[in-house]
C-alpha cells in the first residue's frame, strides 16, 4: 500500500519540508518526487492509516490518497485531474487535444529530411518525426544515420520552426541526443530496458514509451513508473500494435487499450497507426480509429518517395496524403468530443536552439 500527499498549491518550500520531517519522525519512510516545489507529491511506503493520522489537520496538506497498485505515480489518482500534459517545443500533447507527429522512420538524407519535414509542416503536423538511430531485428538492416544525422535534425527544426522527436536505443547518447531533438522515443523493443528508463527518467527530456511487442497493459505502466520515478513527469505512452497469431497485418492494434490506458494512468496516450498496419493502406483507418476512440494523437510515418525509403517504406504515408489524414482527423477527434490542435506557434531560430541547450 503507497499513500500519496499532495500538498497545497500555496506550499513553500519550507512546508514541504515541514510534512517531510514529521513524517520522518513518526517513522514513515518517505520518497520525495515532482519537478515543482511549489507543488510536490510526497510518496510514502508504509500503513495506509498513519500518515493520513500523522497529518492531520496539517493546513498544507491537500489530499491524502492511498493506492495499492504497483504504479502509484502514474496512477490516475496520482494528479487530481486525473490528466497530465507534456510540452514539446511549443506543443502541448494531452488536455483534451490531439496531436499529429510526423515524419520519416528513419533520417535517410539531408534531401529526404527536409523535403519530407517541409511537407508536414505545410500539412499542419505538430510535431516532426525523424529516427536517427533505428533498433533494427537484423543486424544487417539500416541502423541510422547516427551521430551524422545530428545535422539534419538541426536543419529541420530551424527551417520549420516545430519540435522534433528520435529514437533513443543507448544510454550514452540521452545527453548529445538532447541537444538536437525535443523529445526521445523509446521503442517497443527498449520498453523494458530499464537502465534506459532510469537515466531518462533523470535527463527530463520529454519521452514517449512504446508498448513492447507483448507488453501487458500493466507492464506498460510499471515501465512508465521507472521514468516518474527518476523525476521524469513529461511522459507520453503510445500504442503501436502487439504480437498476436493473426498474421495477416504486421501487428494486431489494441484500440482497447487506449480507454483503458486512459482510465488507469494521467498520462497522454497516443497511438502509432503505421506499425500495426505495416502497410500503407490500412494506415488512414487505424489513424481515424484512435482519433475516434479518444486518443491524445497519433505518430505516422511519412516520406517523400516511400518506394525509395530505408526504413519500413512499405507502411509510410506519401506526403502528400497527409493533409486530406489530417482534415479527415479533426473531424473524428470532434465526434469523440476532442479538438485538432491548431499549429502551434513555430519557434524561431533562436528558440529551436535554447530548447536544445
Amino acid at each position: 500500500m503507497v499513500t500519496l500527499i499532495r500538498l497545497a498549491d500555496s506550499a513553500t518550500y519550507q512546508h514541504h519540508r515541514q510534512v517531510v520531517e514529521r513524517l520522518r519522525f513518526a517513522g514513515l519512510p518517505v520518497r520525495e518526487h515532482g519537478p515543482h516545489l511549489l507543488s510536490v507529491t510526497v510518496q510514502v511506503a508504509g500503513d495506509a492509516r498513519e500518515p493520513a493520522d500523522v497529518l492531520a489537520n496539517h493546513p498544507q496538506v491537500a489530499e491524502v490518497t492511498h493506492l495499492s497498485v504497483d504504479h502509484p505515480q502514474v496512477a490516475s489518482e496520482a494528479v487530481p485531474e486525473h490528466n497530465s500534459t507534456v510540452t514539446v517545443g511549443t506543443t502541448v500533447i494531452g488536455a483534451n487535444g490531439f496531436v499529429v507527429i510526423a515524419g520519416p522512420c528513419a533520417v535517410e538524407s539531408r534531401d529526404q529530411m527536409l523535403t519530407t519535414c517541409h511537407a508536414v509542416s505545410d500539412a499542419g503536423a505538430h510535431i516532426l518525426r525523424g529516427g536517427l538511430y533505428k533498433p533494427r531485428t537484423s543486424p544487417y538492416g539500416f541502423q541510422g544515420m547516427g551521430q551524422s544525422g545530428f545535422s539534419l535534425a538541426d536543419e529541420a527544426r530551424a527551417e520549420t520552426g516545430l519540435p522534433l522527436i528520435t529514437e533513443i536505443v543507448d544510454v550514452r547518447d540521452i545527453d548529445d541526443l538532447g541537444d538536437h531533438v525535443d523529445m526521445v522515443q523509446v521503442g517497443a523493443r527498449n520498453m523494458q530496458n530499464f537502465a534506459l528508463l532510469r537515466e531518462l527518467g533523470r535527463s527530463r527530456i520529454p519521452v514517449l514509451l512504446k508498448r513492447g511487442l507483448a507488453a501487458t497493459i500493466d507492464e506498460v505502466l510499471l515501465a512508465a513508473e521507472y521514468l516518474l520515478d527518476g523525476g521524469n513527469d513529461q511522459v507520453v505512452l503510445c500504442e503501436r500494435g502487439i504480437r498476436t497469431y493473426e498474421r495477416a497485418y504486421r501487428f494486431t492494434l489494441d484500440i482497447t487499450a487506449v480507454p483503458v490506458l486512459q482510465e488507469r494512468t494521467h498520462l497522454p496516450v497516443i497511438v502509432d497507426p503505421s506499425h500495426a498496419a505495416g502497410a500503407t493502406r490500412w494506415v488512414e483507418p487505424l489513424a481515424l480509429a484512435a482519433a475516434a476512440v479518444g486518443a491524445d494523437g497519433i505518430l505516422v510515418e511519412t516520406h517523400c518517395d516511400p518506394a525509395a525509403a530505408l526504413c519500413d517504406g512499405k507502411q509510410a504515408l506519401r506526403t502528400e496524403a497527409l493533409p486530406g489524414l489530417i482534415e479527415r482527423l479533426a473531424v473524428a477527434t470532434s465526434a469523440a468530443g476532442r479538438t485538432m490542435l491548431p499549429q502551434p506557434e513555430r519557434m524561431s531560430a533562436t528558440q529551436v536552439a535554447a530548447a536544445a541547450g
